[in-house]
């Protein structure tokens, strides 16, 4: 029994002293929980002061100025100067095309600008003698029939003496020729007048005449508008770069017959810029020229620095092909994304230049 006792005892003493312990135990779960609760305040209340004043998406990708070059004109390619992703300065060839049928079209309105340049030169000698010889003949016309009233006013009073001289001083004969004298003159004056009617149109034949020089005269003008017609299109067999950039999307080789107006190739220029689709809920402290930290996923080593230049008037969703519709009863409310333009300050590499359509995260401080 006094083992029994002791050893009962001993283990009512084990079993009261091993409360302790898991007493302890029982508290290091809440301790956990405590820290751990403690540690997510402090890593929001940090992540909310280093976040307040910056608004940022992944939403974004670099954007730029991309040319599309067409001919103006029809034909063969004869010469391909460029190749793919070559970069050429304004004036640059790119493609001749073939100049034959151009050359010939304008050595041809050549020839019709001389023929009508010809016959305007006529016309004018045309009015010039117009000019001169009408009113002379006018003048003659007039002057003739001055002489013819003259010599119908003699033959008339001829014939009056004749007829008041008596029988016996005269003879039938003189007073038959007396009277044919003056039947003569008076056909002679007629012949007067009528030639001074006809030449009295003076205006007119001066009229017409300046007329004829109008009409060639436009006719010179049509032919030198269709000289420099053929002319430009000549030019035109030579298509340039019309400003620094690089060749992208090359659909042309030598041999190809192009149409005007298709396009050959574009020209991306070197401006590139940044557009960000920010959600409409980051845009109230958004202002334009608000410093930017730009990061490039195809580049990791870039640290571009720009600013925001300018905030779109519209979401991006209002300029598509088919506008959401909202006026209706399944109405849904989407956050609409806002395209932003983010100028490009400093950090790019001239040797490295950022091709279109990249993915980039641009960083906006708001303060």
């Amino acid at each position: 029994m006094p083992y029994d006792e002791q050893r009962g005892s001993g283990g009512r003493i084990e079993s009261g002293t091993g409360r302790a312990p898991e007493r302890r135990r029982s508290r290091l779960p809440w301790l956990i929980v405590a820290a751990v609760v403690l540690a997510g305040a402090i890593g929001g209340g940090w992540y909310w002061w280093t976040t307040r004043n910056i608004a940022t998406t992944d939403d974004a990708y670099t954007d730029g100025r991309a040319i599309m070059v067409a001919p103006q004109v029809s034909g063969e390619v004869v010469d391909l100067a460029v190749s793919d992703n070559q970069h050429v300065m304004p004036g640059t060839v790119l493609i001749r095309i073939d100049p034959r049928p151009f050359i010939a079209a304008r050595d041809q309105a050549r020839g019709r600008l001389a023929a009508a340049e010809g016959q305007l030169a006529g016309a004018q000698a045309a009015l010039d003698l117009a000019r001169a010889t009408a009113p002379a003949r006018l003048a003659a016309a007039e002057a003739q029939r001055e002489a013819a009233a003259a010599v119908l006013f003699r033959a008339q009073a001829d014939l009056r003496r004749q007829q008041n001289l008596p029988r016996v001083a005269t003879t039938q004969q003189e007073i038959d020729q007396a009277t044919a004298a003056q039947r003569q003159a008076t056909a002679q004056l007629a012949q007067a007048e009528a030639s001074v009617r006809e030449a009295a149109t003076v205006q007119q034949t001066i009229a017409q005449a300046e007329a004829q020089v109008q009409q060639w005269q436009g006719e010179v003008a049509q032919a030198r508008a269709q000289l420099a017609t053929a002319e430009l299109n000549l030019g035109y067999t030579t298509v340039t770069a019309p400003q620094e950039g690089w060749v992208t999307k090359r659909n042309v080789e030598r041999g190809n017959y192009v149409t005007a107006g298709t396009a050959i190739l574009s020209l991306v220029s070197p401006q590139v810029w940044v557009t960000a689709n920010f959600k409409e809920t980051q845009l109230n402290r958004m202002r334009a020229g608000q410093r930017v930290r730009i990061a490039v996923d195809a580049y990791p080593g870039f640290d571009l620095r720009g600013h925001v230049d300018s905030i779109q008037l519209g979401s991006g969703g209002r300029f598509t092909a088919f506008p959401p519709e909202n006026a209706t009863g399944n109405f849904v409310k989407i956050v609409q994304r806002v395209p932003v333009k983010i100028v490009i300050d400093s950090g790019l590499d001239p040797k490295r230049p950022l091709p279109l359509g990249l993915s980039v995260e641009p960083t906006v401080e708001l303060k």
